[in-house]
């Protein structure tokens, strides 16, 4: 790995350094969105040193090229991301969002969804405890940090459109969407009986 990391450009190094530290900073990348484009590019062009370098550390990269997606996955339990409530219901609801609107959409296009359409789904789902607005802007700017997706506006108004990126399939790897709403329902009754 080293051998190969010495062959590449000073320019070549330094692109290195910032998408690994890019993947380790947010775990995903995609395609899609504009500021991930260049670094997704240039991991699948040196998939074997990034998989060599990661593999040193007890990570392992998972590039999905149909989809455009790359994932890091951790050792243990350590490295996996802790949600609250909320933002599991909100990460759940993007997924079914993307399902439903994948179905009305062809492959090139993006999924985009509102915040309203979050409400709703949320509204329709009977969940008992009301979703705040607090709450729903910190856990989308938390999937726009971890490339799950991307607003475009203002995520603090009902204006705003949210680009739901295909990493979320690498982060909810349900092939069954009924297991979504499976798991949905089973956070609601578990708050009902609290």
């Amino acid at each position: 790995m080293l051998e190969a990391l010495e062959k590449m450009s000073t320019t070549q190094q330094e692109q290195f350094k910032d998408t690994a530290n890019k993947i380790l900073q947010c775990t995903f990348l995609s395609r899609d969105k504009k500021d991930n484009r260049e670094a997704y590019y240039f991991l699948m062009s040196y998939k074997q040193i990034f998989d060599d370098f990661f593999k040193i550390l007890g990570y392992e990269i998972t590039l999905d090229m149909a989809s455009g997606s790359v994932m890091l996955t951790g050792p243990n339990a350590q490295t996996v991301m802790k949600l609250k409530r909320d933002e599991t219901l909100i990460l759940l609801i993007l997924r079914l969002l993307y399902h439903e609107k994948m179905k009305d959409t062809s492959l090139n296009e993006n999924i985009v969804c509102s915040i309203s359409d979050i409400h709703e789904k949320y509204d329709y789902l009977e969940i008992k405890k009301k979703l705040n607005k607090t709450d729903l802007v910190s856990a989308l700017r938390l999937y726009r940090r971890i490339n799950l997706i991307e607003a475009t506006g203002d995520l603090t108004t009902s204006a705003c459109k949210i680009v739901i990126l295909p990493t979320i399939l690498m982060a909810i790897k349900s092939e069954d969407i009924t297991e979504v709403v499976n798991t949905i329902n089973r956070i609601n009754v578990e708050e009902a009986a609290e």
